[in-house]
């Protein structure tokens, strides 16, 4: 099959594949649109899909700045969480000190709400992009801790004991069994992390913020501009669900070897 054809050619798999879903989405769009029609909902109480695109397309010379923010402090964050996340799953696995004392303080750090918290965060480090980051980072890493920690403790014992009768040091254990077992448990939790990264990014751009997705819904509301505040909510979405393909995209390279959603990975 000729090169630029191959784009089409998974478009075409992926619809053939998700039909089912593809056409409950349209038929719920297209039940929106009439029901706000037919029904003259007002449009500051819930506009109309093709109201929402409309406002969108209208303020389209502002919405980039916006994306491109909220896209660098969600990967900046999800970046953040990942770098501490994975080091103190492998602390809190190889050291049982080290998971009495760190175990107690992430569950009281993930139990603290982030909006609470994201007020103290900006205090601290100010209103620029690093607050937004850290409170992204925050509420991504528990997730990435959980499942690679869980992951490297799954992996059998007997491969273990094989492992140590042939007198296998310890790192070239971890290198060569843990962590490839883990991989799959990682990619897993990541994927939530980064989902988390962007309420946490979010979160941060309603507390202060002058640019973002979280700061022109929080504006608009506050204008009653109804179908622009749809039409960012709508564009965080996108922004969540591509990703979440990233990471998907990722896992398929590193883990080549596993397949976490069975047949449907191969219409990504």
């Amino acid at each position: 099959m000729p090169p630029h054809k191959v784009p089409f050619a998974r478009l075409r798999r992926f619809l053939q594949g998700n039909f089912a879903a593809v056409l409950v989405f349209v038929c719920l769009i297209t039940g929106w649109e009439l029901a706000c029609t037919i029904g003259k909902v007002p449009q500051w109480l819930l506009p109309a899909p093709s109201r929402i695109v409309g406002a969108l397309w209208t303020a389209r010379d502002i919405l980039p700045i916006h994306i491109m923010t909220t896209t660098i402090e969600v990967l900046l964050g999800f970046g953040l969480g990942v770098s501490v996340g994975v080091p103190l799953s492998i602390l809190i696995v190889l050291s049982p000190l080290a998971r009495k004392v760190i175990y107690p303080i992430l569950v009281v750090l993930q139990s603290v709400p982030k909006v609470a918290l994201a007020p103290i965060v900006l205090v601290w480090i100010g209103y620029g992009t690093g607050s937004k980051v850290l409170i992204a980072a925050m509420t991504a890493f528990f997730p990435i801790i959980i499942n690679t920690s869980a992951g490297m403790e799954a992996v059998p014992r007997e491969l273990l004991e094989l492992s140590r009768s042939l007198n296998s040091p310890s790192l070239k254990v971890f290198w060569k069994v843990r962590l490839p077992f883990a991989m799959p448990y990682l990619f897993s939790g990541m994927k939530v992390a980064m989902a988390l990264a962007l309420i946490g990014a979010v979160v941060g751009e309603f507390v202060g913020s002058d640019r973002g997705l979280g700061y022109l819904i929080l504006t608009f509301s506050s204008t009653m501009n109804t179908p622009l505040v749809f039409g960012a909510m709508a564009l965080l979405a996108v922004l969540g669900i591509c990703l979440f393909y990233v990471v998907s995209l990722a896992e398929r390279v590193f883990c080549p070897w596993y397949q976490s959603g069975g047949d449907k990975e191969r219409y990504i």
